[in-house]
């Protein structure tokens, strides 16, 4: 709040620094309600259940700012927020809506999902993808043994078996499948050096980027403080938070709600 910064003086047009009760250059008094005007701002932000999107650009440097102003907003080639230019989002890709004053993300049936960065460890599940670097990885379960004879008790010759609790599937562009890798213990590092999975030529992976762990029957994700994140399909729709990150195709939204 502050008084207005500009006035020109009615008599000979001359500009009035704000703060003086005359004019400069002919004397003319400024006008009382002028005197007593202020500024004041209005946004968007200051409904308390309204957030934007920031579109992040290179480098992590921001761009647009999508505001969510309406109940819900459709992102897509299609909707209220539109990527035409990516080709890997979907007409209708996903949806972001407001449930009890509650910012939610629903993936609207879209080819290839909605991401959300991994804050820590989450836990995850047989047939989850998620995002390390610019590769998408599938955990599967280890498969079930077919150890048995032939019909004429013949045994078909292989390499050694090593027991294995989970193993992990890339998936290439187009939905093929790259390398299946099985994990050898409990445990699973992903990087682009020193790990258990390595990528050497990966730009966006860091030396040690995230680690799968089996517990027992369950399985758990965990970031390793990577510089660009790891990233986990939704299941359906998720609530989100105040600095969450999602990749809709290969668009990086970060979340902002206002904490007043």
């Amino acid at each position: 709040m502050e008084q207005a910064r500009n006035f020109v003086c009615r008599s000979c047009s001359s500009g009035v620094p704000s703060g003086h009760k005359f004019c400069g250059r002919c004397g003319t008094a400024v006008p009382v309600e002028i005197l007593n005007a202020q500024t004041l701002f209005f946004g968007d932000m200051q409904n308390p259940a309204k957030s934007k999107l920031i579109l992040i650009r290179g480098e992590g440097m921001d761009g647009l700012s999508y505001h969510l102003k309406a109940e819900q907003h459709i992102v897509g080639r299609n909707g209220q927020i539109v990527f035409p230019d990516d080709p890997f989002v979907s007409p209708k890709h996903a949806n972001f809506f407001y449930r009890d004053s509650k910012l939610v993300v629903r993936d609207e049936g879209s080819l290839n999902g909605v991401y959300i960065r991994v804050r820590g460890t989450v836990d995850i599940t047989p047939g989850d993808t998620f995002l390390a670097g610019e590769q998408v990885f599938r955990l599967d379960p280890t498969p079930r043994a077919s150890d048995g004879q032939d019909p004429d008790g013949t045994y078909f010759y292989s390499s050694p078996k090593h027991p294995s609790p989970f193993r992990l599937t890339q998936i290439l562009q187009g939905g093929a499948i790259g390398m299946t890798v099985c994990a050898r213990g409990s445990s699973l590092q992903i990087g682009r050096e020193g790990g258990d999975l390595n990528f050497p030529v990966d730009l966006y992976m860091s030396a040690s980027h995230c680690r799968i762990d089996e517990h027992g029957s369950k399985f758990s994700l965990t970031d390793l403080n990577s510089r660009n994140g790891t990233y986990v399909r939704i299941k359906a729709e998720r609530e989100l938070q105040h600095g969450d990150y999602l990749f809709v195709g290969r668009k990086l939204l970060r979340v902002e709600m206002n904490t007043n």
